[in-house]
């Protein structure tokens, strides 16, 4: 029975749950009904997945047409793991929060994205789509504060847009006869296929479509923006590796999001935003997997999307846990963290090595695999543009985010190092994200494809090394020299600009001409209007022309006058 609900329900069920085992302690600390319930739900939907066949696939008939609920293969499994591995670790790095409302909408998020991840048809698809945009920005607006309300409207606008793109594209999809499966979409040669891919480029922060994610991850709550990271862009990686596996145009695409994120993480001074650049930065060597799409490119893209879950939560959750303390994440305002959060400052570090894909991190085993597909492939210039973007993220994320926050100069702050529930979550996240890195075996038997790959070659090893020691000397030197952008509080503009400034500038200008334009309208209408109300007036008035008595001779005179010009034209005729 259980085998033929579709995966994530029981969470998005749990999640509904929550407000009646928290019950009525406002300002209290979470009962421990609540605290056992976060940790069980989560384990509940783990064995429900286990519990299904691989191959499985449960259809139903929706009038005409045949809705595929579940379809378990080896590519949504990759998925389905990580998914729940993230929800248990959130949820164990959440049990101190006492509003039932972001354990609900964050139960209720992550059972819908993995929902999604199981869907084989596209209004399934969609349904689990919209779910995860409505419920996951509640996340957002748990910080009760006008720019996270701000914020929250902004995401939303453009998560559901995302939906109502996927749905016209199915609709259009469906009238030429491609039907509802979710496979294999592309080739992008029509109008319905295209709106799909934009939809999936939306969730996945392409180019230009990307600055949702860095407007408004940073304005969740410390725990919301664990449980963000972890599952709206990597469902988009899933669709597009699911619907556009060898996509060509993906590989410029992700080469530039890999790219450009890096110099917006340099000078950035909040360091949950630079978090957010450099997720966009990790997205993009998804991408170019998926447009590479060889099985190792393949591999390398689901390998990475369930290490990045990870080491991108254990960097989130230590940024939380400072932020809990201190009441800020800014660079400018932390330092010296170490000496009063020695345990947070050490996961960070395991986070920041396996981002930067030291040896025996989970960096390290997954990026790889993406690296050498490009380079069997001849894909020359965006392996460089690769090798240059893994420099990067150790300069932004690999030592900025961990100097900056624990080193760095000392701002003086001692606070109480984070609660013991986020240390055990951070613990677990960093034990995993090592384990990954030493031991690569069980994470490659997962891979959508049969993997022959050993990434601990002595060759693969020193340039990983020379890579990333080269890039720390780098830091160091521009860092000494003054060269590298101090810690300052700043506005960076991004292309949110366009349609944050700019766009509500032009409707001022325009609604500011118009509204002149018409009163100097209306004021030559009045004018226009005087004279025609004077002339009136002289003619009409009692004492105008046609408005004064008339003498009984003028009457005659012109009576006559009108007889005699009606005779003329009389006799004319």
């Amino acid at each position: 029975m259980l085998s033929s609900l579709p995966p994530g329900l029981l969470l998005i069920i749990g999640g509904l749950l929550i407000p009646l085992l928290a019950g009525r302690r406002n300002g209290e600390r979470p009962g421990l009904p609540l605290q056992v319930g976060l940790v069980l739900i989560p384990l509940l939907s783990a064995w429900h997945l286990l519990s299904i066949p691989v191959g499985t696939e449960i259809q139903v008939s929706l009038f005409d047409y045949e809705l595929t609920l579940i379809r378990v293969d080896r590519l949504a499994l990759v998925w389905g793991y990580i998914f729940h591995i993230a929800a248990l670790v959130a949820a164990v790095y959440s049990l101190h929060v006492r509003d039932p409302v972001q354990h609900a909408s964050a139960f209720t998020y992550a059972g819908a994205a993995i929902g999604a991840v199981f869907a084989g048809d596209l209004i399934t698809l969609f349904v689990f789509w919209e779910l995860t945009a409505i419920t996951s920005v509640f996340l957002i607006w748990a910080s009760r504060s006008e720019r996270s309300y701000a914020a929250g409207m902004r995401y939303l606008i453009i998560q559901v847009g995302s939906g109502v793109l996927l749905l016209a594209g199915t609709v259009l999809r469906v009238q030429q006869g491609d039907g509802l499966r979710f496979g294999l979409l592309g080739p992008i040669d029509d109008i319905g296929t295209l709106l799909i891919f934009i939809a999936f480029g939306i969730k996945c922060a392409f180019p230009l479509l990307h600055n949702w994610l860095q407007d408004a991850y940073p304005e969740a709550t410390p725990t919301g923006t664990v449980w963000l990271s972890a599952f709206t862009t990597k469902l988009a990686v899933y669709a597009l590796a699911r619907g556009f596996p060898g996509t060509e145009i993906l590989i410029p695409i992700g080469t530039l999001m890999a790219a450009f994120p890096i110099f917006y993480a340099v000078i950035e001074n909040d360091l949950r935003r630079v978090l957010a650049y450099s997720l966009n930065n990790q997205l993009g060597f998804m991408v170019v997997g998926i447009g590479i799409g060889t099985p190792l490119a393949l591999n390398g893209t689901a390998a990475h999307a369930f290490c990045h879950i990870l080491y991108k939560a254990l960097l989130f959750m230590s940024m939380g846990a400072v932020l809990l303390r201190t009441g800020t994440a800014k660079g400018s305002e932390l330092g010296g963290l170490y000496k009063s959060m020695p345990w947070t400052a050490s996961f960070c570090a395991v986070g920041a090595a396996s981002i930067s894909a030291f040896p025996l991190f989970s960096g390290f085993v997954s990026k790889s695999l993406i690296m050498t597909a490009a380079a069997e492939e001849h894909h020359t210039f965006v392996w460089l543009v690769l090798l240059f973007a893994s420099a990067g993220v150790f300069h932004h994320s690999g030592i900025k985010i961990p100097f900056f926050a624990f080193f760095a100069h000392d701002s003086g702050k001692r606070v109480k190092e984070a609660p013991v529930n986020m240390l055990l979550a951070m613990g677990a996240t960093a034990v995993l994200c090592i384990v990954l890195g030493c031991m690569p075996g069980p994470l490659y038997a997962l891979l959508p494809f049969d993997i022959d790959y050993a990434p601990y070659t002595t060759a693969h090893v020193m340039t990983q090394l020379q890579l990333l020691m080269w890039s720390a000397l780098a830091f160091t030197f521009l860092n000494r020299t003054g060269i590298y952008p101090p810690e300052l509080p700043s506005t960076n503009l991004d292309s949110d600009w366009f349609y944050r400034r700019a766009y509500p500038e032009v409707v001022r200008s325009l609604v500011a001409t118009g509204t002149a334009a018409l009163s100097r309208v209306t004021e030559a209408g009045k004018s226009v209007g005087g004279v025609g109300l004077a002339v009136i007036r002289a003619l009409h008035d009692p004492r105008g022309v046609f408005g004064r008595t008339w003498t009984t001779g003028t009457m005659v005179l012109f009576a006559a006058i009108l007889l005699f010009f009606y005779l003329v034209v009389y006799f004319l005729h």
